[in-house]
């Protein structure tokens, strides 16, 4: 099997897309982008934009080879949409492939923006209702809270992959705070999981919450192999502590998705501010971005010069090969390419990532 993280916040924009291989299937699930429309009063910074484009366009590569595709829920960072905004993927880009399989949360108790979502999608596409259901090597969950268990109508579906004695969840979403949830992940015995983390970085997220969303991770943490937590999780720079904490009290592999694509992490909307004062934009930028009139290949250049990195959007395979039962012995594929490497570095050696704000290991 190998899994392949696509879009998350610790990799530049919004979202939880990744492709999974294995020997008879390529999966593609929650094929969507977005990025914050506004943090800290600032609309995208163009650097962040250029990022997205070059992962929409990873999104869209992965998307002609998919035999089956997955869709947890009909929010806009999750799937491509018929009226999408700049920084969205749009619907009219996508390959329309008769020979796919679409799995989906049913349309049953959406609300009226996410049912015209759903609509949008099963007229271009056959969906199918996957909830609760088993075909194969996929499971999918019966339909769990989005965040708290507040209404019928914000849920999503989790997905469960196997592949010999290797099980990997993908729980979008979730927030880790439905304990029905967390539940249900154990009982798959999952060695990885994808989930989403809660979201710290609402000011008036409570800390009754935040206590629930931590046992629900040691929980996680304390069961599998690796637990990856981003999505909400890494939009402000807390989550990177969370993280750390977790790892360092329950003893196990607990990281964001840049971490296990062996990519630098690059929060970029949580240091937002920082990427203004860096590069600045002038006004009137983003509507002529919209228009089609400018575009982001300068800023692509000053970034590339200013920070340490060099095309983010190519991504590092993980593969993992047939298991023996209780093990779990990675093995990683030299990167797709070696441009991400900063010249000079020597094995071993520590280098500040884009932003400064933690480091990366070559």
């Amino acid at each position: 099997m190998e899994i392949e993280i696509l879009g998350a916040e610790s990799l530049g924009v919004r979202g939880l897309c990744c492709f999974i291989e294995t020997k008879n299937k390529k999966i593609l699930i929650d094929p969507g982008i977005a990025l914050g429309y506004h943090r800290y009063g600032l609309p995208p910074h163009p650097f962040q934009i250029a990022v997205d484009e070059r992962i929409q366009k990873r999104i869209l590569d992965r998307w002609k080879e998919a035999t089956d595709i997955i869709i947890s829920h009909y929010h806009g960072d999750h799937i491509p949409l018929k009226n999408a905004n700049p920084y969205q993927l749009s619907l009219k880009k996508v390959e329309v492939k008769r020979d796919v399989s679409f799995w989906c949360k049913g349309s049953d108790s959406l609300s009226p923006t996410m049912l015209e979502r759903y609509k949008d999608l099963s007229k271009v596409f056959k969906l199918k209702n996957a909830q609760g259901r088993n075909y194969k090597s996929l499971s999918f969950s019966r339909l769990v809270p989005h965040g708290e268990a507040n209404n019928d109508s914000d849920t999503v579906m989790m997905t469960r992959i196997k592949e010999d004695n290797l099980v990997f969840v993908h729980a979008s979403d979730i927030q880790l705070l439905n304990n029905g949830a967390i539940d249900k992940i154990l009982s798959w015995f999952p060695n990885i999981v994808l989930a989403s983390g809660p979201p710290l970085y609402l000011s008036e997220f409570p800390k009754n919450k935040i206590k629930t969303a931590w046992h629900n991770a040691e929980r996680l943490s304390s069961k599998v192999d690796i637990l990856i937590l981003d999505h909400h999780l890494m939009r402000n720079l807390e989550g990177l502590k969370w993280l750390k904490r977790l790892s360092l009290k329950t003893g196990k592999k607990v990281i964001c998705a840049a971490d296990f694509m062996k990519k630098p992490r690059m929060l970029f909307e949580a240091k937002r501010e920082q990427l203004y004062k860096d590069i600045p934009v002038p006004e009137g930028w983003h509507k002529d971005y919209a228009r089609g009139k400018v575009n982001t290949k300068s800023y692509w250049n000053k970034a590339a010069k200013l920070y340490p990195v060099r095309n983010p959007a190519n991504s590092t395979i993980i593969q993992f090969p047939a298991l023996k039962s209780g093990e779990l012995d990675m093995i990683c594929r030299k990167p797709l390419l070696l441009s991400r490497f900063i010249p000079g570095l020597k094995a071993g050696e520590f280098a500040a990532n884009i932003l400064n704000e933690t480091s990366f290991v070559f």
